[in-house]
């Protein structure tokens, strides 16, 4: 039997007019059933997507037709609107920090961010002080092909490595530089670095987290890393920093961890930042692609 199949239910009554249960065949995730986010939340389903969010660490709603006050609240229930540090850019901020819209046009269009392309597998915010906690992303408008979503689990990545690694990687800290400060500060190269060597200057400002986190509500361990981003394992000589972070973006990368999310117009997937990466395939420039990004406030790895 797969592990997804052995994923307790989340709910036992199945004559409730809502449902929240694991998605089948998935490494990971979980579908809302029977549930308008229209209409405000009742005590049982903010406590059922919460639970859903820890076990799961996605939890989609599909056939969902909100405006942006009803999204906004929809997104309340769970935490309140991420702000960065006003010297921290971040996606949809000005490039020297400040404040970024409560609703981010993630798409091809007009105010709109990223674009068309592939984008390597991340957690948002990664390099600020405070990541945020999770984040709601709402399609409106997605192409015939391409743009589909991948998560990663990085709690079962971490729970796979082997006894060896983990005691290796257990208490190591991680500089994860800002890419949006390195398009201020390119290279003279061009290069978009995977790890920051000794000729790099080190971009500030930047903050330091732990390569292991450990989930502020669940107490789960998890391999905190991105799998593109400029990265510096603190206390270490470059070759073997670099060494090990390429085992472990390989090992993050397998597809046992991961759950593929192809979009329909009404999907809004709500994840938990903190304990999973995501990634998009690219699409052709000539297609649409707009979703509705809300992300809620975190707290300081540890």
């Amino acid at each position: 039997m797969s592990a997804v199949l052995e994923r307790p239910p989340l709910q036992n009554d199945r004559t409730a007019p809502w449902q929240l249960q694991p998605i089948v065949g998935a490494a990971l995730g979980a579908l809302a059933q029977g549930i308008d986010a229209r209409q405000p939340l009742d005590a049982a389903q903010v406590r059922a997507i919460r639970l859903a969010l820890q076990r799961h660490r996605i939890v989609l709603l599909r056939g969902q037709q909100l405006d942006d006050a009803q999204y906004l609240r929809l997104a309340s229930y769970f935490g309140s609107v991420f702000q960065p540090p006003a010297d921290v850019p971040v996606l949809a901020s000005d490039l020297y920090g400040g404040t970024t819209p409560a609703i981010v046009k993630v798409g091809n269009v007009e105010e709109g961010v990223l674009g068309h392309h592939e984008l390597a597998a991340h957690s948002d915010h990664h390099w600020t002080p405070q990541p945020s906690s999770g984040s709601f992303l709402y399609a409106l408008q997605v192409p015939s092909v391409g743009g589909a979503t991948t998560w990663v689990d990085e709690v079962a990545a971490y729970e796979a490595l082997d006894g060896a690694t983990r005691a290796e990687i257990d208490g190591l800290q991680l500089i994860t530089y800002n890419p949006f400060l390195r398009r201020l500060h390119p290279l003279p190269s061009g290069e978009r670095p995977l790890y920051r060597t000794p000729d790099i200057e080190p971009l500030t400002p930047f903050e330091v987290h732990p390569l292991v986190r450990t989930h502020p509500d669940t107490g789960l361990r998890l391999l905190y890393l991105g799998a593109a981003t400029e990265v510096e394992v603190v206390g270490w000589d470059a070759a073997r920093g670099r060494a090990l972070i390429e085992r472990l973006r390989a090992h993050l990368a397998q597809p046992r961890f991961a759950y593929t999310h192809h979009w329909q117009v009404g999907d809004i997937v709500y994840w938990d930042n903190q304990a999973t990466l995501h990634a998009r395939t690219g699409f052709a420039a000539e297609e649409t692609r707009l979703l509705k990004r809300i992300s809620l406030s975190g707290s300081r790895p540890f």
